[in-house]
């Protein structure tokens, strides 16, 4: 039996490229049926290789999750978005390639995310998501969130709702 272990690090320049296929993949695979097909091909086309290097070299920190040495996943950090919610860090993305689900590598980068927020001194933390995505839920409940805040947001022509996750 071969057992899988991912390792959790900040992303660099060169993982751009590879980021932005896991983005690629992980958000054809959420959120198609979800996203207008139109709206979500732009979205994902923006977010090209120069774009993550771009990502990378700015203020929000991205953590990557590799395992055997190739990204399976990453997670976008920094300060809350919504100056109202006392929530002082946010989790932006996190996001697996499908066939990296369901083995505890969520959690992992979770977790890791969290606590570079903590080590910050950033109190509380939030993570939003299209509330029509039952895995977040099931994730983010099962990660201790508390759904916290709402919010629509327009996606092409369809406005879909959005719910934030909170944890203390």
């Amino acid at each position: 039996m071969r057992i899988l272990s991912g390792d959790v690090r900040p992303a660099v320049v060169e993982d751009a490229e590879k980021i932005a296929n896991v983005h690629w993949r992980a958000w054809q695979h959420v959120y198609a049926g979800v996203m207008p097909h139109r709206a979500l091909h732009e979205m994902i086309t923006r977010r090209n290789t120069t774009w993550w290097r771009k990502a990378i070299a700015s203020e929000e920190t991205l953590l990557v999750l590799e395992v055997q040495g190739l990204p399976v996943g990453y997670a976008n950090v920094g300060l809350n978005r919504v100056k109202a919610l006392p929530q002082e860090g946010e989790i932006y993305e996190i996001y697996l390639l499908p066939e990296y689900q369901g083995l505890g590598f969520g959690r992992e980068l979770f977790s890791e995310a969290r606590g570079l927020l903590n080590s910050l001194g950033c109190k509380g933390t939030i993570c939003w998501s299209i509330e029509a995505l039952e895995q977040a839920e099931l994730f983010f409940v099962a990660m201790g969130g508390k759904r916290f805040a709402f919010l629509e947001e327009t996606f092409g022509d369809r406005a879909l709702a959005k719910v934030s996750y909170v944890w203390d």
